[in-house]
């Protein structure tokens, strides 16, 4: 599973694990056994999470430093903080909550093609916002490239909320047009249905994304109204030995979902 994910289509979904014959603790545990023969897990956020639960808790997707995996609204396309990210479904949706990929090589190629110009700006540092994330009197917003060349491999991180919060704060640097320009052409050519990939989740299927070479996506869901049935994923972020897409930066807490 790790050539296909380092030197393959950097995607693996897996099916049909039996969650309805196991508890939730069963299934975590299972999870997180087959996690660590592909890479060491490492923490989510600030609180040291090594296992993400991914559901609603009815945080107000708007405001400030919420997470959007705590809600039900749309991530749009975005990498995370580590070089495999896991998802293991426990509860599908109701409706919704598609998981949407696309290839970030497959982005700048289109983006070589129609605006070279463009190109040499991802390669500079951009702003990211810390979401609240920042250790006391640090700086609220941490800078890297959107692209960057390791072992002759494009490797990409792109969270653009957090590039475009990162405004916010006075001490940060302005974006200037071709970087504006740059992130929104990213957008844009990964939303395109010619690109993505959709994989609707069902209970049992797990996905692990090479993060430096896959962007990833949730649509919008309806949940159920039964506490029971309510979409519940489980997340690992995993560092593997055999990739080579490390940025210390990115294994510190630096999550967008």
């Amino acid at each position: 599973m790790d050539a296909e994910l380092d030197r393959g289509r950097g995607f693996v979904l897996l099916r049909d694990f039996p969650v309805q014959d196991h508890s939730e603790g069963a299934c975590t545990r299972a999870y997180w056994a087959l996690g660590r023969h592909m890479g060491r897990a490492i923490s989510q956020n600030t609180d040291g999470d090594l296992i993400g639960h991914i559901r609603d808790t009815g945080a107000d997707p708007t405001a400030y430093g919420v997470r959007l995996y705590r809600t039900r609204a749309e991530q749009d396309f975005h990498t995370d903080g580590a070089d495999v990210i896991g998802l293991f479904c426990l509860h599908a949706a109701k409706s919704g909550g598609v998981s949407r990929i696309v290839s970030s090589p497959a982005i700048y190629n289109r983006l070589l093609a129609e605006r070279p110009d463009l190109a040499p700006v991802l390669f500079e540092p951009f702003p990211f916002d810390t979401q609240g994330q920042h250790k006391p009197g640090g700086r609220p917003w941490f800078d890297l490239p959107l692209c960057r060349y390791a072992d002759d491999r494009l490797r990409t991180f792109f969270i653009p909320w957090y590039i475009r919060e990162s405004q916010q704060h006075a001490e940060t640097p302005r974006l200037t047009r071709a970087q504006e320009e740059a992130v929104a052409f990213i957008e844009r050519t990964a939303n395109d249905p010619s690109l993505y990939l959709d994989m609707d989740f069902r209970p049992g299927d797990m996905q692990f994304l090479k993060n430096a070479a896959v962007l990833h996506k949730r649509t919008e869901y309806e949940d159920w109204d039964d506490p029971a049935r309510k979409r519940h994923l489980l997340r690992l972020w995993l560092v593997d030995p055999n990739f080579s897409a490390g940025d210390e930066r990115l294994r510190k807490g630096v999550a967008a979902g």
